[in-house]
């Protein structure tokens, strides 16, 4: 029996490092960002700090997807033969492309937050009256964006506990007994 322990390592520390990153900054970063020496400089504070963790969050995001991969390829009979298999697994692609799809907006609003310097704003994602039309509607946006990601990526480490509960030898004899009529239980 070979192992996989390089992909379900990758797997595992970048949605952890994705899963963390993202709940510490919207729970930290961005209201800290509020503690700027003046309203003006709340936004760039934020920005600094999300300009920063940007770099790791892709790294994060890569090894889990390519880590994802690997156990996709490993695991590619097993899934085909057990019952409920497929489903987990097709459950876990959605919320995986689901966290990708709000992590890469939440990055493109965050641009549009960072393009203007000097900004006044009450935190990171909470604008003030003196804010710009177009900065307040991408930090109302985030505001509540900034809780999907890792509402999303929570969901993927419940499913991708449920996945390695699938993978214990009576779950798979069970869920492979049962596709077989006059066997199952």
């Amino acid at each position: 029996m070979s192992t996989n322990t390089l992909s379900r390592s990758l797997h595992d520390v970048g949605l952890a490092a994705w899963f963390g990153g993202t709940l510490a900054n919207a729970i930290a970063l961005n209201p800290a960002a509020a503690e700027a020496d003046s309203p003006s400089r709340t936004g760039a504070v934020a920005n600094v700090g999300w300009d920063r963790w940007t770099p790791v969050n892709a790294a994060a995001i890569g090894a889990h997807v390519l880590g994802s991969l690997g156990m996709l390829g490993s695991d590619a009979g097993r899934v085909a033969a057990q019952k409920g298999a497929l489903r987990t697994t097709m459950v876990k692609t959605g919320l995986t492309a689901a966290a990708l799809g709000v992590t890469a907006y939440s990055r493109v609003l965050g641009r549009r937050v960072s393009e203007q310097t000097d900004v006044p704003a009450d935190s990171g994602t909470e604008p003030t009256t003196g804010t710009p039309a177009d900065v307040a509607a991408a930090q109302r946006q985030l505001r509540m964006l900034q809780w999907a990601v890792p509402a999303l990526t929570g969901a993927l480490v419940v499913v991708s506990a449920q996945a390695g509960e699938e993978q214990r030898p009576s779950s798979v004899l069970d869920g492979i007994t049962s596709r077989i009529p006059g066997l199952s239980g």
